[in-house]
């Protein structure tokens, strides 16, 4: 017979009870954790291919600039009305409208990554933003992807001013928003579906009403067109929280300049870098450039420095079309006699600064890099190391003048000069009053003749080109004047040659 005292009937119905509670919370558990998994285990892609890892690796910043993919991908859907319609506008819906690459097997233009922020998955820049461009042979012909190249086509002030304006719009809410997202395919949880609908959206929108307002400036600007960029204002604004009214006007309005290549970097080391020479450490510029996307506290460094490595010793794509040898061998002694001693690696002139009134060229680029700037540069990536090494800017000081840059691969470097103000070699060894004024950006047709792409049509196949005026500010293709003078049979022979560097 047992000795264990019988149960009575209430502490029967309280262990059913608490069986019941336990088995009620176990299951909640369990649901609450498969509707978080995907969150719990979102992880940023990675690519073992490092030219798909340049084109759509994140480089960081998820944090503070990552917007919500689902967000990002319904933005042009519900707001196409921010979208350009007449200045600027290329084949296509959505971001390619802004001149963005995308590729048929790719949910995401090239220069864009996936990355994680608190589980979500959201959408990021990276350095293939600025550094991959298009070429055609004739406008039907598809595109050919050229990576490390100036981004011909992107417009990144319009794209900026888009994400920016929407944010103001009323429509940007989570009622109105969700059942685009739900249409665009979005298979969300329960879970996902509520973190978009009240921390995501009004998150974002809070967030990129904040971008608007550093970024303000840009409605002031004359407009860059594709292939442009004004490099250090959004850093004063961005970074510093410098108030512009503060700054003298030729420090912010004329600004812009071409995206630049990026191929071959080991002989640039201990050149002067960035259009006007203000660094000569190649791994200082890779990180400034990538501040434009980034904080010095979430850029992913492991990231960078696999892209860095690989650009280290690429070579310049080599020129595709035909090269009549015997004339380019002509033009070989003219560019040694004309061109080299500033553009030829080896030279004592590459990589060094020609001031101002020299180089003649407009100064609006100059001017926007300042003694100030540099010094608050230097407050950057403090008390942070990579394997060991201080991260913090040491290289860059203020130049009075333009550097010269080696010539490789630069017949696909059009437009020409800082600011893109000359559309071909051809027209650059023209006298500025003989040179194009305006002409059409954003074309990625090439002209092999004028060594550049086709600048003189302003519309094609459904495309809108850019009308680049050489008279704001900014813009001037005055400067240069090397070679100018040159007998036509001369210009030829170089052109010619040049296309073989």
């Amino acid at each position: 017979m047992s000795n264990q005292p019988s149960l009575t009937l209430w502490q029967k119905v309280c262990r059913r009870f608490n069986r019941l509670v336990i088995g009620l919370v176990s299951l909640v558990l369990v649901i609450v954790l498969l509707l978080a998994w995907p969150l719990l285990t979102a992880r940023t892609p990675q690519y073992s291919n490092i030219n798909d890892h340049f084109k759509y690796g994140s480089i960081g910043g998820a944090s503070n600039m990552g917007i919500p993919y689902w967000i990002w991908q319904v933005l042009p859907v519900m707001f196409p009305d921010y979208l350009p319609t007449g200045d600027y506008r290329l084949l296509g819906t959505g971001y390619t409208q802004l001149g963005f690459i995308q590729e048929p097997d790719q949910d995401l233009p090239i220069g864009f990554a996936r990355d994680t922020n608190l589980g979500l998955e959201v959408v990021t820049n990276n350095c293939a933003l600025c550094h991959v461009g298009s070429l055609r042979e004739v406008p039907d012909s598809l595109p050919q992807v050229m990576t490390t190249m100036p981004s011909n086509t992107v417009n990144l002030q319009a794209y900026f001013q888009f994400i920016t304006r929407v944010a103001d719009d009323p429509r940007f809410n989570a009622r109105e928003m969700m059942p685009y997202i739900k249409q665009l395919g979005a298979d969300l949880n329960p879970l996902q579906s509520l973190l978009y609908r009240y921390i995501a959206i009004p998150q974002t929108r809070a967030l990129l009403n904040v971008q608007a307002a550093k970024l303000s400036f840009l409605d002031d600007q004359p407009l860059y067109g594709p292939g442009r960029v004004d490099t250090f204002t959004p850093y004063k604004t961005r970074t510093f929280n410098i108030d512009l009214n503060d700054l003298p006007i030729q420090e912010i309005e004329g600004s812009a300049s071409d995206f630049p290549s990026i191929w071959q970097q080991k002989p640039r080391e201990g050149m002067n870098l960035h259009w006007d020479g203000d660094n000569t450490s190649v791994a200082e510029r890779n990180k400034s450039a990538a501040l434009a996307l980034v904080s010095p506290t979430n850029i992913n460094l492991d990231s960078i420095t696999r892209v860095a490595d690989w650009l280290w010793d690429l070579p310049a794509p080599r020129y595709p079309y035909p090269v009549n040898q015997d004339l380019a061998d002509q033009g070989e002694p003219i560019f040694e006699n004309n061109c080299a001693r500033c553009h030829a690696f080896g030279s004592p002139g590459v990589g060094q600064v020609v001031p101002i009134e020299e180089i003649g060229t407009d100064p609006g680029r100059l001017n926007s890099y300042t003694y100030e700037f540099a010094s608050n540069q230097y407050t950057l990536f403090a008390d942070i190391t990579y394997k060991g090494e201080d991260q913090r800017f040491t290289h860059f000081r203020k130049t009075n003048g333009y550097a010269n840059h080696p010539l490789d691969g630069l017949w696909l470097r059009a437009p020409y000069l800082h600011n893109g103000a000359v559309p071909t070699l051809r027209d650059l060894l023209e006298p500025p009053e003989n040179r194009p004024t305006p002409f059409y950006r954003g074309n990625d047709v090439y002209d092999p003749s004028k060594v550049g792409f086709v600048a003189d049509v302003a519309a094609d196949n459904s495309r809108q080109f850019f009308a680049y005026d050489t008279t704001q500010p900014g813009n001037s293709n005055e400067g240069h004047l090397y070679g100018t003078t040159l007998s036509e049979a001369d210009k030829t022979a170089l052109l010619e040659y040049l296309k073989t560097l």
